[in-house]
Order: C-alpha cells, then structure tokens, then sequence
C-alpha cells in the first residue's frame, strides 16, 4: 500500500531546477534506499516528503506529494502535525544539549501528547527501549546526550522521533558519521523498525542500500531515472546509467 506518492514533482533554487518531473509511489512498512551521485537532488527529495525545504530561501514547487492519503501542498495542511508524523534523521546525529530523559520527552511536551509523569516516563522508556538503549542508559536518564558515543547519539535522535509517534522515517545518511561496526547496529535497526515503521534513506553507500531495502531508486541531475524493487536495480536494471553508477564507473 503506497503512504506516499509524487506526481509531476518540480523543485527550483531560484533559477536552478533541482527536482525535475519526479513520479514515485513509496509502500508502506518498507525501506526505500535513494542512490546517486553528489548533487543529484536526493537529499532534496526527501526533504520534500515533510516540507523541510520551505526552510530553504527562493525554493519554488510545483506538483503533488500525498502523505498518508493527504496532499501535503493542500491550504489546510497542518505543518507542525506532518513533521510530527514524517520525522528526520540527519547526517550527522544532533542531540539537544539536554538530558537523555529530556531529549525523548522534548516532542511530547511541545505537542502536549501526555497527561502525567508516568505516562511521560513509560514513553521515554518504550521509546529508548524500540532503539535498543533502555537497558543501557536507564540509570544514566539525567545525563547529558552530548556524553554519549555517535552511535548512540544516533539511536537516541531516532528515539525522540519515535516518541511522538510518526508514521515515516526519513533517514538522510544516517550512518555518514559512524564506524563500521556502529553502521552494522543502526542498519539492524532499521530492519527491525520497518516493522512499524516507513523508511526512506538517502544512501551513498552500495552496499548498505542492497543490504537493508526493500525498493531503490536512482536519481541523476534531479531526475529519478530508476525505481525498481533493489534486487532488480542491483542485478538487472533497466536504465545504462543506473548500472554504470552501481558498478562504478561514475558517481
């Protein structure tokens, strides 16, 4: 079942057009991988799923994205709500400057999504538990979570979101940042999330886009010239540029 689905998709920075004609469907309870070179327009894209590029002086859109059965370009769209359900994972992981316990209940006070402390703390506590951190860091909730390690960091941002309940992730080189041993965790749970959860990563690495999607596609200068189940665009795809890209002779 498709939760988002782009149509006729145009984005410009003032003069440049940087998204041009995107047509994509995206399942529900999948990971979805968006390869491509440097400067492709893939970073923009998913940045369009949760309207992040409104942030973004002199942008220009035309055409529709629906999210979860909405047109998100509609005038009654509530904005805060739809990033509250398409959340954003970064780069480079970007804890508050607060408490462990704080960073996770951070979104539930803005949103006055809770009505006591105990409903708050079993939040915090099922929320660090769905990214593998309860057991580790529960006598360490009043610390900070800059104290923590980058993969640690990561899981913890992954946890605030998670918190408010989203229905997306989208993940924009999560492991950028992180050893090769720390990817191996975080890509393990994104296999477990998409039980839950939606996914769509922007990846420059190959291997980790065949290792944990379930759909590709492979963007070239703002165009997406292929989407395909990641098996078929890893083995046999359809277009000479995607092959040329996956097996490295560009990009």
């Amino acid at each position: 079942m498709s939760i988002i689905a782009v149509e006729k998709l145009n984005l410009f920075y003032n003069d440049f057009h940087a998204l041009k004609n995107i047509n994509v469907s995206i399942e529900e309870n999948r990971i979805t991988a968006i390869i491509g070179p440097s400067g492709c327009g893939k970073s923009t894209l998913l940045r369009t799923f949760n309207r992040m590029n409104d942030l973004v002086a002199g942008v220009r859109i035309n055409g529709n994205i629906v999210v979860g059965g909405q047109n998100i370009f509609s005038d009654d769209l509530n904005i805060d709500r739809l990033r509250r359900k398409v959340g954003m994972v970064f780069q480079r992981p970007n804890p508050f400057p607060l408490s462990i316990y704080e960073n996770i209940a951070f979104g539930l006070r803005i949103h006055k999504m809770t009505k006591s402390k105990s409903e708050l703390d079993a939040i915090v506590e099922a929320s660090l538990n769905s990214v593998l951190l309860w057991d580790s860091l529960k006598d360490r909730l009043k610390l900070s979570a800059l104290n923590l390690s980058l993969e640690q960091e990561q899981r913890l941002c992954i946890a605030r979101l998670l918190a408010v309940r989203p229905n997306i992730l989208l993940m924009d080189e999560p492991c950028s940042a992180l050893d090769p041993i720390a990817t191996t965790k975080i890509e393990e749970l994104m296999l477990d999330l998409k039980k839950k959860y939606t996914i769509v990563i922007v990846t420059h690495n190959m291997q980790q886009a065949a290792r944990v999607s379930d759909d590709t596609g492979f963007m070239l200068l703002g165009e997406l010239l292929e989407f395909n189940k990641t098996d078929k665009i890893f083995t046999n795809p359809d277009v000479q540029q995607t092959e040329d890209y996956i097996t490295g002779h560009f990009g």
